[in-house]
């Protein structure tokens, strides 16, 4: 009577790891996946064999300051804990995840990654404590509105009696400018003073939105290079045309300061998926970035970039991106930042509402 034995099963070399709670994810020198515990399956809803093999960035896209985080931790050996990480499953919502990056040599392995996905008790916490600060910032921009339009006013009246005095062409060209650009001005603070009712909402391709800010700084910053990255499929928007230009321009042309007018400022479009916004759910949101290859934003004021008077560059007014997210809170939306070294990304989230 012969015996048959059973072939032996060989246990996984990372069976320890199925049995964490957590989401964990192993990739090797290419940032291809290797290995995905059954924590990372039920948390972004796919199995490891259809991942296995693939680049890390199918399954994670490109979240803000998560790559330049992988790059530094592959080739100098560095540690990174990434919070409030956006990761859109495909098909699905949106996942708000802490992201830790850790070296490893294993065989081929190389970065183990461990995500957490973030309470939502503490997202709601976070989103009213970000309506407190911009409601805090709109009342100081309108006092601050008050103070700037008396001077403004004399401004203008000036040039205006210079103008008069002036028989050279070319000099009244200069007087013509002056006036021109207090009327803009004048413009702007009086749509800082009104109510939200007072804006201006129109059909738009955010690209022309975009490549009009593009113009605007170049001819400013003339060696800066702008690449566009852009989703030609996005839907149009319904929205402030001049409010959503001056808060995009603030945030570029902020990226262009830092910069110090050289280097490379990326603009890009996504379309973002079942995104909540200002508490309200929508199917479709625009996702837009601003990216530079800049020093970064000061750790000590990172929190606090959007405060009015603050600002990381010696002799700035602090004043651009506290109006730029007030603008884009007008239209509930919603600006983050990320930043380190050599990379920081502002992340504009726009709703795109469907026309009935």
């Amino acid at each position: 009577m012969s015996r048959h034995t059973a072939p032996l099963e060989m246990a996984s070399p990372f069976a320890g790891l199925d049995l964490l709670s957590s989401a964990v994810v192993l990739v090797d020198g290419e940032l291809i996946i290797r290995y995905l515990n059954p924590g990372a399956e039920n948390l972004f809803a796919i199995s490891q064999r259809k991942l296995v093999g693939q680049p890390l960035s199918r399954l994670l896209g490109e979240p803000p300051g998560l790559s330049a985080a992988l790059y530094n931790a592959l080739h100098s050996s560095w540690s990174y804990t990434g919070q409030d990480l956006r990761i859109q499953r495909p098909g699905g919502e949106a996942l708000h995840l802490d992201c830790t990056v850790s070296p490893v040599e294993a065989d081929a392995i190389r970065l183990l990654l461990e995500f957490r996905p973030i309470d939502a008790q503490l997202r709601v916490a976070r989103e009213e404590q970000l309506l407190q600060q911009q409601q805090a910032n709109r009342e100081l921009i309108r006092n601050l509105a008050h103070e700037i339009k008396n001077p403004l006013g004399g401004i203008r009246g000036s040039a205006q009696l210079l103008e008069r005095e002036l028989a050279d062409p070319q000099l009244r060209e200069y007087t013509e400018v002056i006036i021109a650009e207090a009327d803009r001005l004048q413009d702007l603070m009086n749509r800082l003073l009104t109510s939200h009712s007072m804006m201006r909402p129109a059909q738009l391709n955010i690209h022309d939105v975009l490549e009009r800010v593009r113009r605007l700084i170049l001819a400013e910053f003339p060696e800066l290079s702008v690449r566009r990255d852009y989703d030609t499929s996005l839907p149009q928007l319904t929205a402030d045309r001049e409010q959503l230009i001056q808060a995009i321009l603030n945030i570029v042309r902020n990226a262009a300061q830092a910069l110090d007018g050289h280097g490379e400022i990326r603009l890009r479009t996504r379309v973002a998926r079942q995104v909540t916004l200002a508490k309200r759910r929508f199917k479709l949101a625009l996702e837009l970035q601003v990216i530079d290859n800049g020093p970064g934003i000061p750790e000590e004021i990172c929190d606090k970039i959007f405060y009015p008077l603050v600002s990381g560059r010696e002799g700035g007014s602090g004043l651009g991106l506290s109006l730029a997210q007030s603008f884009i809170e007008q239209h509930q939306g919603m600006i983050e930042v990320e930043s380190r070294p050599g990379r920081t990304c502002f992340t504009i989230l726009l709703p795109i509402t469907e026309r009935s």
